[in-house]
């Protein structure tokens, strides 16, 4: 019974380990598109897109596609925030708990969370994003991604 629980364990630790093994470089455009939102850096942001992406949020008005997707999806947020009371937004993004390559398409999803402020109190939103990128000559572009979160909650 033990030599069954052993090899049952070294089984999950192993396959376990190479079901998240995934691409280095399509994680490290996940991670600076996360990186370049936090310091505020748009033109870093906006590269890692393709041309014409598909943004889908949970500000109004929830869709974006298309060559002004990008901006325009960001002065939506901004609007919101603003009119919300929020600042010092910072995204995090987590290593990712699913990621699928097809050829030189990729499926990634990840944990993340935003975390800000509004009248004095620091909220967080733990939530998931779901990115499909592309590989192209100059490397893993973004072609779309989701916000999928609950309501936020206060940070105690």
């Amino acid at each position: 019974m033990k030599s069954i629980l052993a090899l049952t364990a070294a089984s999950v630790l192993l396959f376990g380990s190479a079901a998240h093994a995934g691409d280095a470089a399509v994680e490290a455009t996940i991670r600076q598109f996360g990186e370049a939102f936090n310091k505020g850096d748009v033109k870093a942001a906006k590269a890692l897109h393709i041309a014409a992406p598909t943004i889908i949020d949970d500000v109004a008005p929830h869709h974006w596609s298309g060559p002004d997707a990008f901006d325009q999806w960001l002065s939506d947020l901004a609007k919101s925030e603003t009119a919300e009371g929020k600042t010092e937004a910072q995204v995090t993004i987590s290593p990712p708990t699913r990621e699928v390559i097809s050829g030189d398409r990729a499926y990634v999803v990840v944990p993340s969370a935003y975390t800000f402020k509004q009248k004095g109190k620091t909220l967080r939103a733990a939530a998931q994003m779901t990115f499909v990128l592309a590989k192209e000559t100059s490397g893993w572009r973004i072609l779309s991604w989701t916000w999928t979160a609950p309501q936020e909650a206060s940070v105690k």
